[in-house]
């Protein structure tokens, strides 16, 4: 599936990857400024998160919650990634609860460490104002 949009139709792209989506666990490719962030953002909005999303570039994960306050989503960026290592180190393999959703950003940092039904997710920058995703699913 492949879906080209402008930032001001982002919301109706998360909704139809979120859909497409067959798992949980979803891994966004893409050169820098892509949109990677702002895509997750979107899903969180999407998916009903209390708070508003916002790149985990520094300390690795956010976790978001839903109005119950049950944990929603983890989203990583793993860009500042030196070794996997560091993600084993920080427990990245105890985030991967079927019922949470899981964003990654730079998962390539970590390819090793990622599970098979991961999602491959890539993001494309077409101009200022266009991006295209490119899901595959079965």
């Amino acid at each position: 599936m492949k879906i080209t949009f402008s930032l001001d139709e982002i919301q109706l792209a998360a909704q139809k990857v979120l859909q497409a989506a067959p798992d949980k666990i979803l891994c966004f490719y893409g050169e820098m400024g892509a949109g990677k962030t702002t895509l997750v953002k979107a899903m969180l909005k999407e998916l009903g998160a209390v708070d508003t999303g916002s790149s985990p570039t520094f300390g690795l994960v956010n976790e978001y919650h839903d109005v119950q306050g049950k944990v929603l989503a983890h989203h990583f960026d793993f860009y500042r990634l030196n070794e996997e290592s560091e993600a084993l180190g920080m427990g990245f393999e105890d985030y991967l609860d079927p019922s949470v959703w899981v964003f990654i950003e730079w998962p390539e940092k970590i390819a090793s460490l990622l599970p098979d039904n991961a999602v491959p997710i890539f993001l494309h920058l077409i101009d200022e104002n266009t991006r295209s995703v490119e899901l595959n699913v079965c």
